[in-house]
Order: structure tokens, then C-alpha cells, then sequence
């Protein structure tokens, strides 16, 4: 590559801050729902959305030269097949995760980069005075979307871990910090002998009942609420964690195990879902990732060495680490 061509490259990585700005406005108003069955002008659209027309079709086209949708010659808009994963009814939606991180509080923490760099510390609470959960947990606004977001992401990794893991030798699975519920509803589907226990904020699993009930599996699971730095509901064969262990410092994680440690069965099982940093020069997304953990929440992504040692500080060995897909592994450990 020569040197031309290097800088224009670097150039187009610099500005796609843009495009993701763009998507994420373009899910906040829902644009994608509105045209899946069938095309709409930036008149129309503006109207359904409460939006300003030319500054509509504006993000609209730019949209369109990305991919996203498709401007016919009479200035009608409609899906393309990538935009089709912005539809709020998709299989696997991206509209949660795009309207959240488009959010402008999580925004301006990426913008303080360079203070968590300079300083290792979190952004996010250099730019708003407390840390994201604090933040959230005052304004439940963003709360609504974040947790949204999370549940879609969970719905988006179900598969791919309940093709890599069996789970129908556990009668009880409990889900610590497992949100709305998304990924232990699909665990419970899958494997109808199993009974469930999710744990999570009271604000955060208040709406747990309705994602049980949509996949049958109501009768079959516990909604609980609390802290899981405090203590966790006891007894249970399987304790789940997915994306909890990265949110955290070490300290924290090691207070999170011990309380795992102390609620499960002497022959249970934790399985943590994460990230599994991947060796030099490889494996973007999660180490792009791990730098979101330093910005919002203040934890990070690690290697499996680092799973293995924080693990074995908080009571347990790790016995197997199986590749479920690109952005998440299933890490068995049992109790020592």
C-alpha cells in the first residue's frame, strides 16, 4: 500500500464515527419500521417521525451511499438487506444496540479517551462525576435503553452458546446479573426439564416477567432482585455470568466469585460468557471492545491466562474454554 493510498484508508477509519451516529439516529426514529413493507419518501417519513425533511433525506442518502438503504430514482427509500437488521422485529436486531450507543452520555465518555489513557483511569466517570451504573440508575430513561440493548445482544449470542454448551444436565441454572432475562429464557426453552433463577437489580428484572412468559418458560423460573456484591440466592447446579466479569476490576470480580462460590452446589458449575482476547495483531472487535470497558463501565476484556488467574482468586479452577463465536466463549470452571 502506498502512502496515498495508507492515508486515505486511515482517513475513511477516522470518519466512521459518522456513519455510526448516522445508524443510530436512524433507529431512534424507528426509520426501518417504518419502510419494511415497502418504499417511502423523506416526506412521508419526516412526517412519521416528527422530523425535519431535507435534513431527513439528507441522512437518509448518506445512509443509502452506505449501504443501509436503497434511494430509488424518485427519491423513495427502502431496506436493504443490512438495513433489514435495523427492523426492531428482526431475528436478530441491531436497532437496540445502535440507538444505545448513539446516546450522548455514553458519547461524551468516549470522547475523554485520551484522560483514561493518559491517567488509566474511567472516563465515563471523569466526564459525569459518577460511574455508569450510578449514572443509569438515576436516570432510568437511558436504563430503559441500555437494558434493551443488552437483551437483544443476549438474544443475538443465545444460539451460538446453546450450540456450544449443553445445559440439560443442570436442574437449576441461575442467571447472576442476567438482565431482562434474554439468554436464560433461551436456556429454559431449549432444555424444558430445567428450572431458572435470574438475579438481577430489582429495576433492572421488573420487566422479566413478560420476556419468561413470551417464550413459555414463566412457570419454570424465579425472578429475584438484589446485588450480586452483596449475596446471591443459594443452591443452584449451573451459576451463569455473561458480560459481568468485564464491567469489573479485579477486586470487584474476585467479591463476585466468592459470592458465586458460596451460592452454588459443591458439584455445580460456573460458566462465564466472555470475550476471549486473542493473540497480537488478531481479534479486533474484542480488544475495540476491551477499550469500551476502560471508557464506560471501567472493567476490561482479558486473556484467557487472566480468566484462568482471577478465577482461581475467587474459588475457582477453569476446566474448559470452548469458542462459541467471534465475540463470545463459554469458560467452565468448577469450585475448589
Amino acid at each position: 500500500m502506498d502512502t496515498r493510498t495508507a492515508a486515505f484508508e486511515l482517513i475513511r477509519m477516522v470518519n466512521e464515527y459518522r456513519v455510526s451516529q448516522a445508524i443510530s439516529v436512524a433507529a431512534m426514529l424507528g426509520i426501518a419500521d417504518h419502510i419494511k413493507d415497502g418504499k417511502r419518501s423523506a416526506v412521508d417519513l419526516a412526517s412519521l417521525t416528527g422530523t425535519h425533511p431535507r435534513a431527513l433525506y439528507r441522512l437518509l442518502r448518506a445512509l443509502a451511499a452506505a449501504g443501509i438503504f436503497h434511494e430509488a430514482e424518485d427519491g423513495q427509500f427502502s431496506l436493504t438487506p443490512l438495513g433489514g437488521a435495523l427492523r426492531s422485529d428482526a431475528e436478530h436486531s441491531a436497532a437496540p444496540w445502535a440507538a444505545f450507543v448513539g446516546r450522548p452520555y455514553y458519547r461524551q465518555a468516549w470522547s475523554d479517551l485520551l484522560y483514561s489513557i493518559q491517567s488509566g483511569r474511567n472516563a465515563f466517570r471523569h466526564a459525569h462525576g459518577k460511574g455508569v451504573w450510578e449514572y443509569r440508575a438515576e436516570h432510568p430513561e437511558e436504563s430503559v435503553i441500555f437494558d434493551l440493548a443488552m437483551a437483544a445482544n443476549s438474544r443475538g449470542v443465545a444460539a451460538a452458546i446453546l450450540a456450544a454448551y449443553d445445559f440439560s444436565r443442570f436442574p437449576v441454572i441461575m442467571d447472576v446479573g442476567g438482565g431482562q432475562g434474554a439468554l436464560l429464557a433461551e436456556i429454559l426453552a431449549a432444555n424444558p426439564r430445567s428450572r431458572g433463577i435470574l438475579f438481577d437489580q430489582p429495576h433492572v428484572v421488573a420487566a422479566a416477567g413478560r420476556v419468561m412468559a413470551e417464550k413459555g418458560v414463566a412457570e419454570r423460573c424465579d425472578i429475584v432482585g438484589g446485588d450480586f456484591l452483596a449475596a446471591l440466592p443459594s443452591a443452584a447446579d449451573a451459576l451463569l455470568l455473561k458480560w459481568i466479569l468485564h464491567d469489573w476490576d479485579d477486586e470487584t470480580n474476585i467479591s463476585i466469585l466468592k459470592n458465586c462460590r458460596k451460592a452454588m452446589r459443591a458439584d455445580g458449575k460456573l460458566l462465564v460468557f466472555e470475550a476471549v482476547l486473542a493473540p497480537p495483531n488478531e481479534g479486533a472487535t474484542a480488544k475495540f471492545a476491551d477499550l469500551n470497558m476502560l471508557v464506560a463501565p471501567g472493567g476490561e476484556e482479558r486473556t484467557a491466562e487472566e480468566f484462568r488467574s482471577l478465577l482461581a482468586k475467587g474459588g475457582f479452577e477453569v476446566a474448559d474454554i470452548i469458542e462459541a463465536g467471534p465475540r463470545i466463549s463459554v469458560i467452565e470452571a468448577r469450585p475448589v
